[in-house]
């Protein structure tokens, strides 16, 4: 779950504004990937968030098919080259277009996976190029990398994009300071990163004054955030997070949607401090921040109006 920073994870957006840094949190809404090594020469595919079950009789025909469900597994299945068959088995937790990384943690786990079957050792840093660089070529636009680190190993992440690429800090931060104050909820939209990001994309290789304003509030949000975490100052992430807010919806309409609107008005109205949208919007999850004594009262209150709410727990490092 992004905190702040986001789309400036993007090369070159980082370079754009003189560097950036981002907030990312390890949260336990998980991707699974199951590899089956397999003597019989068929693909075999169980993509079960899409209701997807089919097999073939050989790796020409799998990469034959125009199953655009099979996009993203065939961009991975494509650069390990396999030189037998396999079963292949995939879910998550996350709604699909939930903003949540869900795209990002399905490829670190299918990196994971054929790395491990091929014995192969990958550092941070080689999954992340490789993820983002596979993740690109399927989408065919450009992609951020911080969504990748937290679904590599758990933690509060703070990654600093400089000319020599994003380096990894990762701060220690008191059980349960988070969960108490924060809660997703579904907008029951889902949302599509790839395209909202590159509408602010070509806007801002373009010099758009207001996108470039816009990027550069999110940088100097982003700074603050990274402060008060560093100095567990957490009472101040509410007002960051309203602000971060409206920064975001300046990059493009496309960030907002009536569905955000709808949730921003219930909650606001009835005690919450400020909503986060995560990852590129339009849809997606949306994570609502309180005071403790008032989360269980809104959590009930967006569950009764129809959202999807998840209650979620943060993941440290050595979990």
């Amino acid at each position: 779950m992004d905190l702040a920073g986001g789309t400036l994870d993007m090369w070159p957006l980082y370079s754009f504004v003189g560097g950036a840094i981002t907030t990312n949190l390890s949260i336990d809404i998980k991707t699974y990937v199951d590899l089956t090594p397999r003597d019989d020469g068929f693909f075999e595919f169980h993509l079960h968030d899409l209701d997807y079950h089919k097999s073939f009789e050989s790796y020409q025909a799998f990469m034959q098919s125009k199953d655009e469900q099979l996009s993203l597994v065939k961009g991975h299945i494509s650069w390990w080259q396999p030189s037998s068959g396999l079963t292949l088995e995939c879910r998550s937790e996350s709604p699909v277009g939930g903003g949540l990384g869900g795209s990002s943690s399905l490829s670190v786990s299918l990196i994971k996976a054929f790395a491990q079957w091929r014995n192969r050792e990958l550092s941070v840093l080689d999954q992340v190029t490789l993820a983002s660089n596979i993740e690109a070529q399927v989408l065919n636009t450009p992609t951020g990398t911080q969504d990748y680190f937290p679904a590599i190993h758990g933690g509060l992440h703070l990654l600093h994009y400089s000319h020599e690429g994003p380096v990894e800090e990762i701060l220690e931060f008191p059980e349960g300071i988070l969960e108490k104050n924060m809660f997703l909820v579904y907008t029951g939209r889902p949302h599509h990163s790839g395209l909202n990001n590159w509408e602010v994309y070509k806007s801002a290789v373009a010099r758009e004054p207001l996108v470039i304003q816009a990027l550069y509030e999110i940088k100097s949000v982003a700074e603050d955030v990274a402060k008060v975490c560093r100095q567990g100052e957490w009472d101040q992430l509410g007002e960051l997070f309203q602000k971060e807010f409206e920064s975001r919806v300046k990059l493009s309409l496309s960030f907002n949607s009536p569905e955000i609107d709808q949730l921003k008005k219930l909650v606001l109205q009835n005690g919450a401090d400020a909503i986060k949208i995560c990852g590129a919007g339009g849809g997606g999850c949306v994570m609502v921040w309180s005071q403790p004594i008032k989360k269980s009262d809104l959590m009930r209150l967006c569950k009764d109006k129809g959202f999807q709410v998840f209650d979620v727990k943060a993941v440290r490092e050595t979990e």
